[in-house]
């Protein structure tokens, strides 16, 4: 999530404190809205495991290596 953080804080030019707040927001939307196989993923991806992680990062313009 350290990661996702950064990269809001670069892209939106605010501070780290307001970034994480956002994306601590839009994760616990997902994870509502989401199925619940999907939306229990999320923790997991964020945090660098999963094969979904490659997924959330494309999403938020970061490609996967």
């Amino acid at each position: 999530m350290n990661e996702l953080v950064q990269q809001v804080t670069q892209r939106a030019g605010i501070s780290e404190d307001k970034a994480r707040t956002a994306v601590d927001i839009v994760v616990n939307y997902l994870k509502q809205k989401l199925p619940g196989p999907l939306g229990s993923q999320i923790d997991s991806a964020l945090s660098g495991g999963g094969g979904v992680a490659g997924s959330i990062g494309d999403m938020f313009g970061k490609k996967s290596a």
